[in-house]
């Protein structure tokens, strides 16, 4: 585990309702965070980020000048500020609502009310991806693995990088789709494929069945993650011969505790 606390960590509130900011300004200072900025909308937000850029934003859904999602993708698509990490605190709960937050990296979801154990789990997932928790594994050097990440959304990649990065893996290649990735792997070899299960053409299970049953590399470990909540789906990549699935947004110690029983086999 990181030696960061959650008193180190410096995080921006944006939400419009003066009585939710304090609630939420509280439950963060019982968890122990004491550097809180906050705004009331996209713009005064975005002013503070650019005067001093916080670790974490938590952010509600819905304000006068436009949506979470829209300074969400702002940030990660900018290079000074796509290390951000992002929190939505929302009462929203229908999942094609929160799916283009899911897919656009966001490190926790939060519901409205929420308890001390889902803030505590966001602030954790903040610190390890702001960590460097290098993966220990007997039979490889870490920095030698070769790994295909795939996945339609290049902010998504870039939350996976992230992550792997952090537990000390640098040899990355990226696909954008499993027809892409298809090719890559008829021309090298990798030790590990990372793939989202939801993309257009070729998705994460005909990836995952050509790699099983027509690839040179058909023993090769496959973490696949989704949002995908459909059982049948789920049954469909596990028999078609996924080693691990993980949802999004995923939690660095669960990747990380993922890839060490994948690699560790």
């Amino acid at each position: 585990m990181s030696d960061l606390q959650p008193s180190e960590l410096s995080i921006l509130l944006v939400e419009p309702s003066d009585t939710q900011r304090k609630i939420i300004a509280n439950r963060l200072e019982q968890e122990g965070v004491k550097q809180i900025q906050t705004a009331t909308n996209l713009q005064q937000a975005l002013t503070i980020i650019k005067r001093h850029q916080p670790d974490l934003i938590a952010s509600a859904m819905h304000f006068e000048d436009g949506t979470a999602l829209e300074l969400l993708k702002q940030l990660k698509s900018s290079e000074q500020f796509s290390d951000i990490q992002f929190m939505l605190v929302s009462s929203e709960c229908r999942r094609e609502q929160l799916e283009s937050y899911r897919q656009s990296g966001v490190v926790a979801i939060l519901p409205k009310p929420f308890t001390s154990s889902h803030l505590g789990k966001a602030l954790n997932a903040t610190i390890d991806l702001l960590s460097h928790d290098e993966l220990d594994l007997t039979h490889f050097d870490v920095q030698d693995l070769r790994v295909l990440v795939v996945d339609d959304s290049k902010m998504a990649r870039n939350v996976i990088k992230r992550t792997i990065t952090n537990l000390g893996l640098r040899m990355i290649t990226e696909a954008q789709d499993g027809q892409e990735a298809i090719e890559l792997m008829q021309q090298q070899m990798f030790d590990l494929v990372i793939t989202d299960y939801n993309m257009p053409s070729v998705d994460g299970l005909a990836l995952t069945q050509f790699i099983r049953n027509d690839s040179e590399q058909s023993h090769i470990p496959i973490l696949m993650v989704s949002s995908e909540a459909n059982d049948t789906h789920l049954s469909n990549v596990s028999q078609a011969g996924v080693n691990a699935l993980c949802d999004k947004p995923f939690e660095p110690q669960v990747v990380k505790q993922i890839l060490f029983q994948l690699l560790e086999e």
